[in-house]
């Protein structure tokens, strides 16, 4: 536990704690009233409603529309199946910049509803919504459809057998086995829209703002690092209570029913009602997922002299961006593959040792270690960011001028998944074995080499997949740290859409597009190597 505790303590706990100590005290005396007068302010008080408020839509809206398609990819065996489960999971590995990107593209002037029916939607909560559901549809499919895939439908028809009517069975017997997972799913949605920045601040103009957004504009714009201060422990305390609402769904969800081969419960459809659910669920996938990254990719190309790659072309030179970047815009392509390979490797070390540490002890030290790994998931990348700045600059750690800064922050969000991704593995490591070799003679570490490390190969290749993708879109963070000679792809396209101009716009979609294939690109990659098909997300 040594290596990831020292990790989190330099790179998170201090940056975090001395942006909010330097927001809190005056003259080297803390001011704890700084807290009411921050939340008594009125548009405060607007920012935590519309924060929570949003939120709890997004949730809504998200479980509403995705929980059809939890059924059917748990439930229906159909031809494409696997490859479209991975299509409608690569909006949650995509940069929320893109996402942003994407819908501004569809929703926006001059974009597609825009062009033909003159309705446009940025500047919107519905665009945000509509965002939060692209962003998330996944989290709930593959959540709850794992657990519903291993759920044996035989308990159901006994109660139809038994006189119940479908609802009645499905509401009696289905709904509370997929409780833990519907609840998980939830919890996990609110998360990500409670937290939303990139989303919000392209597609919600100067009128909406959620605690990220808020953070991000005190904190870069006003520099008021009390009200930053205050901002960042209520969201602290807001995700640290979500978080452990979220660790007893697990645990209530890791003791449901389910069966030896979920594969074996999925069937084709039957009957008009399943293949007309079948066909909703696709056109679903098609309006929601495909249609805006289809728009994304249609913008990228279609420049003023017609379809053609002239906005590629612009990424190259210096002159094109209009003064926006001090090198080309398409050496951030190579900036942001560089930073994240870092990343990963970083996150791969420490996520790993985390994972090990976790399931050789057991008590309320370790829980509590675990509860730690999360929270970069959940509190604000933005004071993250700001915090390595001020800092992270006298020795022996004087790293202001490092590139080397870019991929620890982006390590910190992808720890999380490489520990969730390679515990269940490493768990179900039957520990005899490892006692056998070491009766054999063998040392701790040709016990690893020999036994667990064939077993996790995979998870590990996963886990690194999904750090990976993560690192590449970190914006948070990366904003306030990436240097203006080594941009990253998120911060260039952010720099591009707030710029005027046609060439700055057709700029971002064409980055944007870039970055959308890579994280897609990984994200098949991820699906051919899994070892567990069961849908778990």
């Amino acid at each position: 536990m040594a290596v990831p505790v020292a990790f989190f303590a330099v790179f998170f706990a201090y940056p975090v704690a001395s942006i909010v100590g330097r927001g809190l005290t005056a003259d080297g005396v803390w001011r704890p009233g700084r807290v009411g007068d921050v939340l008594s302010r009125p548009d405060i008080l607007d920012v935590l409603w519309f924060t929570t408020w949003q939120a709890l839509a997004s949730t809504a809206l998200t479980l509403l529309i995705a929980l059809p398609g939890a059924y059917v990819f748990a439930r229906f065996d159909f031809p494409g199946r696997h490859l479209l489960r991975a299509v409608v999971t690569v909006p949650f590995v995509l940069p929320t910049v893109v996402v942003g990107t994407a819908f501004l593209a569809l929703l926006g002037r001059g974009g597609l509803l825009d062009e033909l029916w003159g309705v446009r939607l940025d500047t919107t909560v519905w665009a945000i919504l509509l965002a939060h559901v692209f962003f998330n549809y996944a989290v709930v499919v593959r959540t709850v459809g794992g657990l519903w895939a291993q759920l044996d439908p035989r308990q159901e028809e006994a109660a139809r057998v038994l006189g119940a009517g479908r609802l009645a069975a499905w509401w009696r017997v289905t709904l509370p086995a997929l409780a833990p997972a519907v609840a998980a799913a939830a919890l996990m949605v609110f998360l990500f829209t409670f937290t939303s920045f990139g989303v919000v601040q392209i597609l919600g103009g100067p009128a909406y703002s959620t605690l990220e957004v808020e953070i991000y504009r005190q904190t870069a714009q006003l520099l008021d690092l009390s009200t930053a201060a205050v901002l960042t422990l209520v969201q602290f305390a807001a995700v640290g209570g979500v978080l452990a609402v979220h660790a007893w769904t697990v645990r209530r969800r890791e003791g449901a029913l389910r069966l030896v081969d979920p594969a074996g419960t999925a069937r084709r459809p039957r009957g008009a009602g399943q293949w007309t659910l079948l066909g909703g669920v696709l056109t679903t996938v098609l309006l929601l997922v495909l249609l805006p990254l289809g728009v994304l990719v249609e913008r990228s190309l279609d420049g003023p002299g017609g379809y053609g790659f002239g906005y590629y072309r612009a990424l190259a030179s210096v002159e094109a961006s209009g003064g926006t970047f001090l090198v080309p815009p398409l050496e951030a392509v190579g900036n942001s593959l560089w930073y994240a390979l870092v990343a990963t490797a970083v996150a791969l070390v420490v996520g790993a040792l985390a994972a090990a540490a976790l399931t050789r002890r057991a008590g309320r030290l370790v829980r509590g270690f675990d509860a730690l790994l999360m929270l970069p998931l959940g509190v604000s990348a933005v004071t993250v960011g700001f915090g390595f700045l001020i800092t992270l600059d006298e020795p022996p750690l004087d790293l202001r001028a490092s590139w080397i800064l870019v991929p620890l922050a982006q390590a910190l969000v992808g720890v999380p998944f490489v520990v969730r991704t390679m515990l269940p593995v490493l768990r179900a490591v039957d520990g005899r074995l490892r006692e056998a070799a070491a009766v054999l003679g063998a040392s701790p570490w040709r016990v690893w080499r020999e036994v667990d490390l064939p077993l996790v190969r995979r998870a590990a290749l996963v886990a690194a997949g999904f750090a990976f993708a993560v690192s590449l879109g970190e914006f948070g963070a990366t904003v306030f740290i990436a240097r203006p000679d080594r941009p990253t792809l998120p911060v260039a396209v952010a720099r591009l859409l707030g710029r005027p101009g046609e060439l700055n716009y057709g700029q971002a979609m064409a980055l944007s597009t870039v970055l959308m294939v890579v994280c897609a690109v990984s994200l098949l990659a991820l699906e051919r190597i899994r070892t567990d098909r069961s849908g778990e997300f």
